[in-house]
């Protein structure tokens, strides 16, 4: 069975930092792309970061500079680092995973408030 768990989400003021961490079992992430999307209220789920197989990373434009997506095999876990957050960062988080012909996997979210 496979399950990403997500952490790390919570209330920070504008200009703040988080760490998301991404849990994998059942799969070993560095077999998947994997990527952190979000969903605003009212809005549609935008992919944030991903990083592939290979190592490659790719960001939404609204993110390039601040946030970082990792991935660490020991722990078998997916990083997001975001810095320098803003009012629009608020969303929910989703972790995924995805390898084409074996699996698209989601996580259950975890909730950033950006806020003074």
């Amino acid at each position: 069975q496979v399950q990403l768990v997500e952490s790390g989400g919570g209330l920070v003021q504008p200009g703040g930092s988080l760490r998301l961490s991404c849990a994998a079992s059942g799969i070993i992430v560095s077999d998947y792309d994997m990527g952190w999307y979000r969903q605003a209220p009212g809005k549609q789920r935008e992919l944030v970061a991903a990083i592939t197989r290979v190592s490659s990373t790719n960001y939404a434009d609204s993110v390039k500079g601040r946030f970082t997506i990792s991935r660490d095999n020991a722990e078998n876990t997916v990083y997001l680092q975001m810095n320098s957050l803003k009012p629009e960062d608020t969303a929910v988080y989703y972790c995924n995973a995805l390898r084409r012909w074996k699996g698209d996997y989601w996580g259950q979210g975890t909730q950033v408030t950006v806020s003074s």
